[in-house]
């Protein structure tokens, strides 16, 4: 028994030595904030596999039935109305400016270059939904081929010298017809863009395009015009006639052979010479010399060359025909025959378009065109300065103190001044229909000069400013009759107010070595160019006006202004 006992208080002194042992405290790793303290039971465990939430709805209330679609942060609570959801009476302004966001009324009475231009200069969070809408039962066409037609017409528009501002209203309109609300163009010298975000969600569709090649062909331009008003008006234009219409576009020929554009260039450069005072055997020596000046440059274009060497060629001929006219000592007026020439080459469809992207706030582009017409009149210059050089070495009578004589003939100047814008309309490719306005303008243009200038003793810069208005004023009016381009009625009717003989008299002292008068010349030729393409861009805003604008409800303006610089 004794063995018994001493095994018994053995074992109990162990059991108490493991009752001990298994209250030890335990380490950190295994301490938990989640433990219960002792002598707290542990929690039940839960039915499923899935851990409780505190999120979880409490015993005896019922959980909202789940929808099959996704919630979205940006719809308004459940019995609210807004105003873009069916129904009267909208009482949630979710997401609105103090003021309210103003709706454009797009009505289609308007000309869809002033639609468009308001839906740009509105912010995209502001903008109306597309207006055609789309069926139940159609799919829409996809995104890429409307960005693909939006890029090749903005293409088309930009290689034939639109202004920025409308090619980019131009491709906004044909991608809001088609559905994409969501739709920024950009639109640069030689590259066009334009992106398309479906949802706030969604991944952004950009697709871009480059303008390698430009040519002047208004008929054409015309033709895209036509196009995209049918696009932005008819609510069944599909996008497979859209595509048929623009490869017919691309394939029509020009209306004039070739034949016609080196007459018309004579003409042009003999009205010019008949505008300054020269006669009948002068018109004839300056047309001849710009016809061998225009296949000269042919050649060059033929042969590959850049167009500031075109320039240099087209330039060399007329020059020469007025030194050889001095030489031979016949009596002609030299300067008007170089002047007449100068006429038919000074880019000013270039430069009138470069003012205007600066004044609309596309100053990237008003540059690029800028400096493009910087390089082609100092093509013209070294074509000239050379010739002119030649003639003083051999002793040609060029004196830049003889200025071009004035004659009082007005009818003679009127029908000169029409004629040259006539051969400028066929130069630039017009349509038939469009000549007649053209040339009527042009003659309109160089009375309002002439009463001002001669008549008044009204500055040259003031009266030519003046005179280009009344130019763009009546352009942009014939354009918004016929929803076309204003470019046909403006490009060409600007011919006579051209500074043609201040620049040539500008290269005549700079090849004599006299470069204050040079300079004196040149600068007024170049404020003459200014007031020119200043003076059109007064006459399209004035124009517009007169026009029906779209409104915005609660803005007391009809029409938006331009982008600014400033804020203002």
């Amino acid at each position: 028994m004794g063995s018994e006992g001493q095994r018994g208080q053995r074992g109990t002194s162990v059991s108490e030595a493991d009752a001990a042992g298994s209250r030890k405290p335990l380490s950190d790793e295994a301490r938990s904030a989640f433990t219960p303290p002792l002598g707290v039971p542990l929690p039940p465990l839960p039915e499923d596999d899935h851990p409780t939430s505190e999120f979880a709805v409490p015993e005896g209330l019922t959980a909202e039935p789940a929808s099959d679609t996704e919630g979205s942060a940006f719809v308004p609570p459940a019995g609210v109305r807004t105003g873009t959801q069916a129904g009267q009476g909208a009482n949630f302004p979710a997401f609105t400016p103090p003021d309210g966001i103003p709706v454009v009324r797009l009505t289609k009475d308007t000309p869809w270059q002033d639609r468009m231009r308001t839906m740009l200069r509105m912010p995209i969070s502001e903008r109306p939904a597309p207006e055609r809408q789309e069926r139940q039962d159609e799919a829409g066409p996809a995104a890429p081929r409307v960005l693909d037609l939006t890029l090749r017409i903005g293409e088309l528009l930009l290689a034939g010298g639109e202004g920025a501002e409308d090619v980019e209203a131009a491709m906004f309109g044909v991608a809001h017809a088609y559905g994409l609300d969501r739709c920024e163009p950009t639109v640069t010298f030689t590259l066009l863009s334009v992106s398309y975000q479906p949802s706030l969600v969604d991944d952004p569709i950009t697709a871009s395009r480059t303008v390698r090649r430009r040519g002047t062909d208004y008929t054409r331009l015309s033709a895209v015009f036509r196009l995209v008003d049918d696009i932005t008006s008819s609510e069944d234009f599909t996008l497979e006639e859209a595509y048929r219409r623009l490869a017919e576009i691309r394939r029509n020929r020009h209306p004039y052979p070739g034949w016609a554009l080196t007459v018309a260039g004579g003409a042009l450069a003999g009205a010019a010479s008949m505008l300054v005072g020269g006669d009948w055997p002068v018109f004839f020596a300056a047309a001849v010399g710009a016809m061998l000046g225009d296949r000269l440059a042919w050649l060059a274009s033929g042969r590959g060359l850049p167009e500031f060497y075109q320039f240099v060629a087209a330039a060399m001929p007329p020059a020469a025909m007025g030194v050889a006219l001095s030489l031979a000592g016949v009596g002609l007026q030299a300067s008007a025959v170089i002047t007449g020439g100068l006429f038919a080459l000074i880019p000013g469809r270039a430069l009138v378009a470069g003012v205007q992207d600066g004044l609309t706030g596309y100053y990237i582009t008003a540059a690029a065109r800028l400096l493009e017409v910087g390089y082609l009149i100092v093509g013209i210059v070294c074509g000239v300065l050379t010739v002119l050089y030649g003639g003083l070495q051999l002793d040609a009578k060029l004196n830049p103190e003889a200025a071009l004589r004035h004659v009082d003939r007005p009818v003679t100047q009127i029908l000169a001044a029409m004629l040259l814008a006539l051969t400028f309309s066929i130069l630039l490719q017009q349509e038939r229909h469009t000549v007649l306005f053209a040339t009527l303008n042009g003659g309109v243009a160089w009375v309002v000069y002439g009463a001002l200038h001669d008549t008044a003793k009204v500055p040259a810069v003031a009266a030519t400013t003046v005179a280009a208005g009344l130019v763009g004023l009546f352009g942009q009016l014939l354009s918004r009759y016929r929803y076309a381009s204003a470019l046909p009625y403006v490009t060409a009717a600007i011919g006579p107010l051209l500074p043609g003989s201040a620049t040539y008299f500008g290269l005549l002292a700079l090849a004599q070595g006299n470069m204050d008068r040079g300079i004196a010349h040149l600068t007024q030729a170049a404020a003459l160019a200014l007031a020119i393409a200043i003076g059109v861009n007064l006459g399209n805003e004035a124009a517009r006006l007169f026009l029906k604008a779209p409104r915005l409800e609660g803005e007391s303006s009809g029409r938006r202004a331009a982008k600014r610089t400033r804020g203002f």
